[in-house]
């Protein structure tokens, strides 16, 4: 089962979920042990494959760090944080969190685009 470790401890993604916004952008930073990555990308296929099913998802992207590290790195792009909430919260993705390799730690976070003039657009 992954276990959740938040990326802002003070403001954990329970607390992000209320928050009447969109469009949102999960984060979510995944450290594994490198034994666990074949059943951890099984697992998270499974998990994708529910989200995209979902109202409001627009798009997701895995990465893997470089190298030898066991690590990935996973955003998705929802309409509003309403239809996020929905997803994350529906009860068969909640049972597909346990299917996570044990050695799964995962720490998600909602983020908004920001405008800075010149050089990217909200």
């Amino acid at each position: 089962m992954a276990r959740l470790r938040p990326l802002d401890p003070d403001f954990p993604i329970e607390r992000q979920l209320g928050i009447a916004t969109g469009p949102v952008v999960l984060v979510n930073l995944f450290t594994l042990d490198k034994a666990d990555e074949q059943s951890f990308l099984q697992v998270w296929q499974d998990d994708a494959a529910f989200m995209k099913r979902q109202p409001g998802f627009i798009s997701t992207q895995l990465h893997r760090a470089i190298g030898e590290s066991p690590t990935y790195l996973n955003y998705a792009v929802w309409q509003t944080n309403a239809d996020f909430r929905a997803a994350f919260t529906h009860p068969e993705f909640r049972s597909k969190i346990s299917a996570y390799p044990a050695s799964a730690v995962a720490s998600p976070h909602l983020f908004q685009k920001v405008a800075v003039p010149g050089i990217c657009v909200a």
